[in-house]
């Protein structure tokens, strides 16, 4: 919900202020729109700029772009400042919602030149959809078959150029043929601390929100990494401070907050430690396998895969093995036990 200041005996006080779809609307100014607003990814950025640029020296759309890592880093806000910055029009869908090849015709044909396309989840796209796709990439044209059997024809359809923005959390998963299409080929990276810091300083400037010093720093150590997750904290943070009539975010209100979240210092929530707890406690610190401990934890493997372990292998908490995953010594202590030399000799043997 969003908030705004009002004079209370001269301090900044929080009241809410706005229906709840305007509020839904003015959140979603947390998404950067031009690459100067952009935190973090700065390698990323460089190359961006420098690619944009060049094609509108040449007045042609950006060069078909494939954005992967994992979820939350800030691809489709990276597809979006592309469009803005090329001052493009946008469509956007994805992968599983394209389900036939009529689909895919009928967004690539209303494309205007320069627009961009962006397709969330590429890599779940159908394989016949991804072979409409090839001509399109790279002729800028549909070759379509209509009608079965004898009387089926063929036809091409010419499409004005654009610019193609792939994301997806799973690069490997996308087919060769298809990879091999995109002209540039980013991997977005984990945030560092000080990256976290800025992003929490701008998310609460845009909500209004007033931290007490050493808040942006603490509440972004403990956000993973990741800017969405620290978008959400903020807002989590400010919405149970304005429960409690408090007008400014103090480190006590963050650290409670978390605590109700079950969230510690290091932004480990409950099904992190859960999944350790399962590696240490039911498997003796593996290796187990994924479709066993997604059993053990009730989650989905894809969910443990794409969610949790990137940021609890960043962290060294976690180590994948031909024979499944393993606990690692930071993971021990952190439970608060030690590790034994079975565990160790797993380890070291993997």
């Amino acid at each position: 919900m969003a908030i705004a200041r009002t004079r209370d005996r001269g301090q900044h006080a929080v009241q809410p202020t706005k229906t709840a779809r305007e509020s839904d609307a003015f959140e979603q100014t947390l998404r950067p729109k031009t690459i100067v607003e952009y935190v973090g990814q700065s390698e990323i950025k460089g190359h961006l700029l420098v690619y944009m640029e060049a094609a509108k020296k040449r007045s042609e759309p950006l060069g078909h772009t494939l954005l992967h890592g994992p979820p939350g880093l800030g691809k489709t806000t990276l597809a979006h400042i592309v469009a803005h910055e090329m001052g493009a029009q946008m469509r956007v869908t994805s992968g599983p919602a394209i389900e036939k090849p009529g689909d895919l015709a009928s967004l690539l044909t209303n494309l205007q030149e320069g627009d961009v396309l962006f397709i969330d989840e590429i890599h779940r796209m159908r394989p016949v959809i991804e072979e409409v796709l090839y001509s399109a990439m790279e002729d800028y044209c549909l070759d379509l078959v209509i009608g079965k059997g004898p009387s089926a024809r063929s036809m091409r359809l010419e499409l004005k150029p654009f610019t193609l923005v792939g994301a997806t959390t799973k690069a490997g998963s996308v087919s060769a043929p298809l990879r091999d299409r995109f002209i540039h080929n980013l991997k977005l990276s984990f945030y560092t601390p000080a990256e976290m810091e800025q992003i929490v300083l701008r998310s609460a400037r845009i909500l209004a929100v007033e931290l007490e010093e050493g808040v942006a720093d603490s509440l972004g150590a403990c956000c993973r990494a990741t800017p969405r997750i620290a978008n959400r904290l903020i807002r989590a943070v400010r919405d149970f401070a304005q429960v409690d009539g408090e007008r400014f975010i103090s480190l006590a209100r963050v650290r409670s907050t978390l605590e109700a979240l079950g969230i510690d210092e290091r932004g480990l929530d409950r099904t992190d430690r859960a999944i350790l707890q399962a590696i240490i406690g039911k498997f003796g610190g593996g290796p187990v396998g994924l479709s066993t401990l997604a059993a053990a934890t009730a989650e989905e493997e894809e969910t443990l895969e794409d969610v949790y372990e990137p940021y609890l292998l960043q962290q060294g908490y976690l180590q994948r093995t031909s024979k499944g995953r393993v606990a690692t010594q930071l993971a021990f202590s952190l439970l608060g036990m030690e590790m034994p030399e079975v565990a160790q000799k797993n380890l070291f043997a993997a």
